[in-house]
């Protein structure tokens, strides 16, 4: 069995430019289904040569009336695969099918409740008179031929439709996001009852056939790591020594823009505990240089992404005939730092992926790129990797340089880490550390007035941020207790010299990002 065999069930995603798109794959892996996003732009040969066991055509921000909106090849519907739309991909299986889409009168966004008109395969266990999450403004006024409708809404008479010979599905509302309560059922419903997929998903197996394709792929050539003591990068540092031991060597470039202490912890982790071929470049001072007066976040990512492969391109020729690069790029990385050329737009970049210069001397190798942050986990629980490691929050690639706002300098650095350190400490202290994705401080551009003792200050500002996330691409703010906001509030203001005022961070992705750069 190899990984291609693994993939043989997958199912294809095409990207409208939803912001729940990412929810979709995450929900179709749930279900133990291998799936891929790529751009609607595909060519109808590119789509069937990916040989799809069925098709998603996600949600999208444009309207299928509008001049330019994004369409598919109708030759896509004759091809005998499943679809299921979404949203805007239901809207598009009508307009292009020869139905009627129209501008609403009442537009519909959020809760609404389902009521189911006729049986439908989609529909099999699914409670009438549901929750489902819509988030629409044109309707559909005629069916295409062939079509009839299984659901509707008090404001859309047509909630979802189906061409059962087809097997050509379509849902006005979301059944990705948490808000519609039979989402999950109706997404395996589509996966199993209609496109017949298996459940061949697994991380534990894929964990063995990463070993091998990297076996494969690397024969005896020599592979540098890019180690940074997080999550990813561990877990490709400990797959990649697993299948190839000491012809592995991990790089761990102290940037000068990591977390109090952590040279030291990745250095006794990896060197003495996982026996791992480790070298330490302490490049502080190159890259503080390099971001010298630089506040564009873009301009930060790109620059760090740049010396960081620099650096290592310059290790390597020191250390010798080194043929690949291993990075624990995830698949978010990749979503976000890549534009479809479609309606999706690209959100930040990503050092490991946006920032790498146009040549390289190094091939890459990065055997998570597949996955998502909470598949990365447990793939290193599979691999036998110690809690400790597997459940650290999530740490940026361009370090706390992307949370100080504004220029990156020495004291600004030690100002940030002192008061990061303390959030770590009371939050674990306060048992939240792993109910948590990621808490952490950052650094505002501003100062504001207070008072210490007797004297005026004129002094910075701390913002704290904590949310909840399965994978990255949605979060919301943690609601931490008071008590604990207040203890760190003032231990912050009290220990962290040049502080005078603490803020808390209360924005979800979307809107926000996780990260303030």
């Amino acid at each position: 069995m190899t990984t291609d065999t693994l993939h043989e069930q997958k199912i294809l995603i095409l990207d409208y430019g939803s912001q729940y798109t990412q929810n979709i794959a995450r929900k179709v892996r749930e279900c133990q289904v291998f799936c891929e996003i790529h751009p609607c732009t595909w060519s109808l040969k590119q789509i069937l040569d990916f040989k799809p066991k069925g098709i998603i055509l996600s949600g999208g921000p444009a309207s299928v009336l509008a001049p330019g909106a994004p369409v598919c090849d109708p030759q896509l519907f004759k091809a005998g695969i499943p679809i299921l739309g979404i949203c805007y991909g239901m809207q598009l299986i009508t307009h292009t099918l020869g139905g009627t889409v129209n501008p609403s009168a009442n537009r519909e966004f959020g809760r609404a409740e389902l009521k189911i008109r006729e049986y439908s395969h989609l529909f099999t266990g699914v409670n009438n008179n549901s929750q489902v999450w819509m988030s629409h403004g044109d309707k559909i006024s005629r069916l295409p031929q062939g079509f009839n409708t299984t659901a509707f809404t008090t404001n859309s008479p047509v909630a979802a439709i189906e061409n059962p010979v087809n097997k050509i599905y379509g849902l006005q509302f979301h059944p990705e996001v948490v808000h519609t309560i039979d989402g999950e059922k109706i997404l395996q419903n589509f996966l199993f009852e209609i496109c017949a997929a298996k459940q061949n998903w697994q991380i534990g197996s894929l964990a063995k056939f990463s070993i091998e394709n990297i076996k494969k792929t690397v024969g005896k050539s020599k592979v540098l790591c890019g180690l940074s003591g997080g999550v990813d990068s561990s877990v490709v540092a400990i797959l990649v020594h697993k299948a190839i031991g000491d012809k592995l060597t991990c790089i761990f470039v102290d940037n000068g823009l990591l977390r109090s202490g952590e040279r030291d912890k990745v250095e006794k982790t990896f060197r003495d505990n996982f026996h791992i071929n480790l070298i330490v470049v302490d490049a502080a001072d190159e890259f503080l240089s390099r971001l010298k007066d630089v506040t564009d976040p873009e301009k930060k990512r790109k620059i760090i992404g740049n010396v960081f492969i620099e650096v290592f391109e310059k290790e390597a020729k020191r250390l010798g005939n080194f043929k690949f690069l291993a990075q624990g790029t995830l698949y978010p990385d990749v979503i976000e730092s890549v534009s479809f050329k479609g309606p999706s737009a690209v959100i930040k970049s990503h050092h490991n992926v946006g920032g790498l210069p146009e040549k390289m001397a190094l091939k890459l190798l990065e055997p998570l790129r597949e996955l998502f942050k909470d598949e990365v986990r447990i793939m290193g629980r599979e691999l036998g990797m110690p809690e400790e490691i597997i459940g650290r929050q999530p740490f940026p690639g361009p370090g706390l340089a992307i949370r100080i706002l504004g220029a990156v300098t020495k004291d600004r650095l030690t100002l940030l880490q002192a008061a990061d350190k303390i959030i770590i400490e009371e939050i674990k202290r306060a048992g939240l550390y792993n109910k948590i994705w990621q808490s952490f401080a950052v650094l505002l551009p501003i100062k504001t007035v207070g008072v210490m003792g007797d004297s005026r200050t004129y002094e910075n500002v701390i913002a704290i941020r904590a949310v909840n996330s399965s994978d990255g691409m949605t979060a919301d703010w943690v609601q931490l207790p008071y008590d604990l906001l207040g203890v760190l509030s003032n231990r912050i203001i009290n220990e962290v010299q040049g502080v005078n005022r603490v803020v808390y961070d209360i924005s979800s992705k979307p809107p926000g990002t996780i990260e303030w750069e």
